[in-house]
C-alpha cells in the first residue's frame, strides 16, 4: 500500500521569493521511479522532475514552482510513475487518470480576497428579534398596512409566542440601538463581526422587499442608528457587513409601485421611465422572485439598473462602503438569480461589475454570494470571494448529525460519505478561499440545527466543535449559542430570550471555549485541512500550520475508536486535550483514540 501527504500550506508549500517549494511525502512498499509535480504555469503543462530524500521510513520529494506575474492561481497535482504505470494524487487522493484542472491542489500567491475574513468569528442578525433599545421610533400596530400581506402591521411584546399567521407583518421591536447595546455580550461569546439581514426601508419584517436603497428603516433607527452602530462597532474591533437584495425590489419601491404611491411607477404606467426596468408579461403581470408578487424581478438589461445598482458613482453598492457607513462588505441575496430579461443572462458580468465596484471601494471588503446549490461555477469566475458554504458545510454536516437533506427528507450518511461529500467539493477552491467560505449550522432560511436534530443537546454540542474548527470561516446565527429552537420560517426567527434562565449554558460555555481557542490557533484559522480517519460512526480531521496541529475526532453513535498511523500531517507529541472527552494515547505506529457516543473531542499540539 502507497500512502501519500500533502497539503496546500507551509510547510509543504513555502515561497521563497519568485518560487514556491511543494513537498509531497511518500510511505510503502512500492515507492515509485520517479515523482513529477505537474503544473500549468503558462496554460501548458510543465512536468517538474521532484527529487527524493529519505526520512524516517518515509521519502519527501520536493520541486519549486516558479511565480508568474499576473497568475495569482497556482494549480498543481502529482504524476507518479512506475516501469509499466502510474498513479496521480490530488486534493480526492489517488487517480489513474490527471485530475481536472478545477480539481487539482490549488494556491493564490498573492491572495487577492480579504485579508482579514478568515480571522473572524461572525454572527448573524435578524434586526427585529435580537434585542430592542426600547426607542420612540419603535413600530406600533396599525402604523401602515402591509399590502403584500393584505393586513396592518402588528407590534408583539417581546415574550409573546411567534405565530405563523401575518408573520412578514409582525414586528417586535429590535432595532440597531439594540444591537449596539449588546455589543460586550457579542464580544464576550467572542464574536468579532456582524453580518445583519436587511436593514434598508421595506415593509415588511424580512426587509427583502426593499422600499429604499439609501434610508435605514426608521423603525430599526434610521440612517443615523447605523452611524452609532459603526462607532461602536470601530470601537470594539469588529466588522459589519450588510445584506444586499438586488435580484429584486419591493413592489412598493418608487421604480415599480404597486400601491400607487408617487406618480411615474412601472407598475401602471407603460410610459414610465422605470418600465424597462421590470420585466412584464402581455397580461401586465410583472415577472417576480419565485412567485411573490411583492418582489417584483429587476432587469439587468436596462443599462440604468446597473448604473443605480452598482456602476454609477452614487450607486448603492458604492454608498455604503463610503464614509460615514463605511461597512465590510456585501453579502448578496440569490445572487445567482440576478440577471436580465427575466432570467439570469449575463448573471456572471453583472456580478464581476458589482465586485468591481466593491473592490474599487474598499480592495478588502468581503464579497459573499447566497447559494444554497453549488457556487464553485461563481467562485472559480471570481466574481465573488466567497458563498454561503451551503454545500459543502451546512448540509453535509445536517445531513450526518441530523439524516436530514436540504429539503429535510430522511438521509443516511456515514462517515466516509459525509467526508467524500465535504472534500471533494472544496477540491481545487484554492486554499486562501477554502479558508474564507461563510460556514452556518443554520440560518434566517432553515429550520434551527437544534430542531432538526430533535433536541438532541449532545449533537447540538459537536455541530459547534465542528463548525468552529472546520476550514472557513464560522458565523453562528444569533441564539445558536444559548439553544434558540425553531422550524422552517417564520419559527426560525423568534426573538432572542435576555433571560439567562432560559439558556442552555453548557452549550453557550462550550461556544466560548471553542472561539477563544479557534483565536488561540493558526492552525484553526489559516490551516490546511485533512481528513485522517472517516469510517462508520466515527470522523476525524487535523488541521496544520507550519509547527501547530489541532486534532478533532466526532463519534456518532455508539462508543468508537479510531487508530492513525505516523505520518507527516501529525506530530510525535505532546497532544493536549482542550475540549471534550475522548482519549488519546501514543504507540509505537501512531496514535489510538478512544471515543464516547455523541462526542466530540479536540487535541492540539504545537510541536
Amino acid at each position: 500500500m502507497l500512502n501519500a501527504w500533502h497539503q496546500p500550506v507551509p510547510p509543504f508549500v513555502v515561497k521563497q521569493g519568485q518560487r514556491l517549494d511543494i513537498t509531497l511525502w511518500l510511505q510503502g512498499d512500492e515507492l515509485p521511479e520517479r515523482v513529477f509535480l505537474r503544473a500549468e504555469p503558462d496554460n501548458e503543462e510543465w512536468l517538474l522532475v521532484m527529487k527524493a530524500q529519505r526520512h524516517e521510513g518515509m521519502r519527501r520529494y520536493q520541486a519549486s514552482l516558479t511565480l508568474n506575474e499576473g497568475e495569482p492561481t497556482r494549480r498543481y497535482c502529482f504524476k507518479l510513475l512506475w516501469a509499466d504505470s502510474q498513479q496521480w494524487f490530488g486534493p480526492q487522493g489517488w487517480s489513474p487518470t490527471p485530475p481536472g484542472q478545477l480539481a487539482q491542489f490549488a494556491v493564490d500567491e498573492p491572495d487577492h480576497g480579504p485579508e482579514w475574513v478568515a480571522d473572524q468569528l461572525f454572527y448573524q442578525i435578524f434586526p427585529d428579534r435580537f434585542a430592542s433599545s426600547g426607542g420612540e421610533h419603535g413600530i406600533q400596530s396599525g402604523s401602515y398596512r402591509h399590502h403584500a400581506a393584505g393586513a396592518e402591521v402588528i407590534r408583539r411584546d417581546w415574550q409573546h409566542p411567534l405565530e405563523d399567521r401575518h408573520a412578514a407583518s409582525t414586528f417586535y421591536g429590535g432595532d440597531l440601538d439594540g444591537i449596539s447595546a449588546k455589543l460586550p455580550y457579542l464580544q464576550q461569546l467572542g464574536v468579532t463581526a456582524l453580518y445583519l439581514n436587511p436593514i434598508f426601508t421595506a415593509p415588511s419584517v424580512h426587509k427583502y422587499d426593499t422600499e429604499d436603497y439609501y434610508q435605514v428603516d426608521p423603525h430599526f433607527g434610521g440612517n443615523a442608528a447605523l452611524q452609532r452602530l459603526r462607532v461602536s462597532t470601530h470601537k470594539v474591533g469588529m466588522k459589519l457587513v450588510l445584506d444586499g437584495v438586488f435580484n429584486h425590489t419591493g413592489d412598493s419601491h418608487p421604480w415599480f409601485d404597486r400601491h400607487r404611491q408617487g406618480e411615474n411607477g412601472a407598475c401602471h404606467h407603460p410610459d414610465s421611465p422605470y418600465r424597462g426596468w421590470f420585466n412584464f408579461y402581455p397580461d401586465g403581470r410583472a415577472l417576480d422572485w419565485k412567485g411573490n408578487a411583492s418582489l417584483p424581478k429587476l432587469n439587468f438589461a436596462e443599462p440604468q439598473v446597473a448604473e443605480a445598482i452598482y456602476r454609477g458613482e452614487g450607486s448603492v453598492v458604492r454608498h455604503w462602503l463610503r464614509p460615514p457607513y463605511s461597512i465590510d462588505g456585501w453579502r448578496l441575496d440569490v445572487v445567482h438569480m440576478l440577471g436580465e430579461n427575466g432570467g439570469a443572462t449575463g448573471n456572471l458580468n453583472h456580478l464581476a461589475g458589482i465586485y468591481q465596484a466593491v473592490k474599487q471601494e474598499n480592495p478588502q471588503a468581503y464579497v459573499l454570494g447566497e447559494h444554497f446549490g453549488d457556487a464553485r461555477r461563481w467562485l472559480h469566475a471570481g466574481v465573488e470571494d466567497a458563498a454561503m458554504n451551503y454545500m459543502g458545510f451546512a448540509l453535509p454536516v445536517r445531513a450526518f448529525l441530523a439524516g436530514l437533506d436540504v429539503a429535510y427528507h430522511p438521509v443516511r450518511l456515514d462517515a466516509a460519505g459525509c467526508a467524500q461529500w465535504m472534500d471533494g467539493y472544496r477540491a481545487g477552491l484554492p486554499h486562501g478561499r477554502q479558508l474564507i467560505q461563510f460556514n452556518q449550522l443554520d440560518s434566517h432560511d432553515t429550520a434551527r440545527f437544534l430542531t432538526l436534530l430533535q433536541g438532541n443537546a449532545a449533537r447540538m454540542q459537536m455541530a459547534a466543535v465542528w463548525l468552529l474548527s472546520w476550514i472557513g470561516v464560522p458565523c453562528l446565527y444569533y441564539g445558536d449559542e444559548i439553544g434558540l429552537d425553531g422550524g422552517n420560517d417564520p419559527f426560525c426567527r423568534k426573538p432572542f430570550p435576555w433571560d439567562v434562565g432560559d439558556w442552555d449554558r453548557p452549550l453557550l460555555a462550550l461556544f466560548q471555549r471553542m472561539a477563544a481557542l479557534r483565536k488561540q490557533s493558526v492552525a484553526l484559522r489559516r490551516g490546511g485541512c485533512q481528513v485522517l480517519y472517516a469510517s462508520g460512526e466515527t470522523l476525524v480531521f487535523v488541521r496544520l500550520y507550519q509547527q501547530e496541529q489541532v486534532l478533532v475526532a466526532l463519534q456518532r453513535d455508539g462508543s468508537g475508536q479510531a487508530q492513525l498511523p505516523h505520518n507527516p500531517l501529525l506530530a510525535r507529541g505532546p497532544w493536549r486535550r482542550v475540549e471534550g472527552r475522548g482519549e488519546l494515547s501514543e504507540t509505537a505506529g501512531g496514535l489510538r483514540l478512544q471515543l464516547a457516543e455523541e462526542s466530540a473531542t479536540v487535541w492540539r499540539c504545537e510541536g
